[in-house]
């Protein structure tokens, strides 16, 4: 599930009552933002409740769903997801029922209190798992051979976990940037206008958004970067009109994005000239000189090393007119 690949990933959510909504909408979302973007079908996902009615949310929107969760010899990742009174879903018949499914599922999921349903029916046992950081103490007390942290997120082998809704957005993007790499896992993330936090509270190093990032100088650098993306600077200038050194600021970008400047400012400058690709008629030569490259050739050499296909590929694959 999580090696380099555009294969179309099939994903199977079991919500339970009360579960919020800003939690499901953090898992779908940016996958639905994935598809848009990328204009590709690279993920698809079904949604089932414990008894096949629609979910009601904490905020009172019902869900609609494919129907009731039932135990097959199903592969797809498993995604289970909850918020409030988890324990009222909990039944034997539940707890059974995702301990049959665990034979088959390539992967298990718990999201938010989702972790909590997943160690009652001990498939979390000998793991390293996170949970929301208000259920962390209980949760140690309750399962004593689990081993929590306090990571927003935690991949370890076929069992994933996460402590709430944001952390969900962080892992859902770590996913699009190990199938697809940064630059679509960028692009999403600036859809949204995300926030990052430092990587050094995270474990994980997660592709993140360009608003509000938390060490001023690497802010500042990103905006440097966007604002000359026809012609971009070169590392020691950047550094320079930031105030520190090529080195440092190479560290800093490091630290806080998980990525070198000149991969972020490189995935900037591709992701903006493939919404013209797919959005304009525009030449390719007008386009590669947009995007700050000497010659259509290079352009297209990067485009390709970056999104497996070419500029016409892209364009004719989404059916964009060719330019006039």
């Amino acid at each position: 599930m999580l090696e380099r690949t555009d294969e179309r990933l099939e994903i199977d959510l079991l919500v339970l009552p009360e579960t919020n909504l800003i939690l499901v909408a953090s898992v779908i979302e940016p996958l639905r933002a994935a598809n848009r973007i990328s204009g590709q079908p690279l993920y698809g996902w079904r949604v089932f409740s414990p008894d096949g009615l629609p979910i009601e949310t904490k905020g009172g929107i019902p869900i609609p769903v494919a129907g009731a969760f039932r135990v097959e010899r199903e592969t797809r990742p498993l995604f289970i997801l909850s918020s409030y009174n988890w324990q009222r879903s909990a039944t034997a018949q539940l707890r059974m029922q995702l301990s049959q499914t665990a034979r088959h599922r390539s992967l298990m999921a718990g999201i938010e209190s989702g972790s909590w349903l997943l160690a009652e029916s001990s498939l979390l046992d000998g793991h390293r798992v996170t949970v929301h950081w208000e259920d962390r103490t209980e949760f140690e007390t309750t399962y004593p051979q689990i081993a929590v942290g306090g990571d927003r997120f935690v991949i370890d082998g076929k069992r994933i976990t996460t402590g709430g809704s944001l952390p969900t957005l962080d892992l859902m993007l770590e996913i699009i940037r190990r199938r697809q790499g940064y630059s679509l896992a960028l692009e999403v993330s600036r859809l949204f206008i995300y926030e990052q936090e430092p990587v050094d509270r995270l474990l994980q190093v997660a592709p993140l958004g360009t608003m509000r990032i938390k060490d001023a100088r690497v802010a500042e650098a990103i905006r440097l970067m966007e604002a000359s993306v026809e012609a971009p600077l070169t590392l020691v200038r950047l550094a320079r009109k930031v105030g520190v050194s090529a080195r440092h600021l190479q560290d800093l970008f490091q630290a806080t994005m998980g990525v070198a400047p000149h991969a972020h400012y490189m995935a900037l400058r591709l992701n903006a000239a493939r919404r013209r690709v797919i959005e304009t008629r525009e030449a390719f030569a007008d386009i590669a000189a947009f995007a700050g490259f000497n010659s259509a050739a290079a352009f297209s050499r990067s485009y390709r090393a970056h999104y497996r296909e070419s500029p016409t590929e892209t364009r004719r694959r989404t059916g964009t007119s060719k330019p006039t």
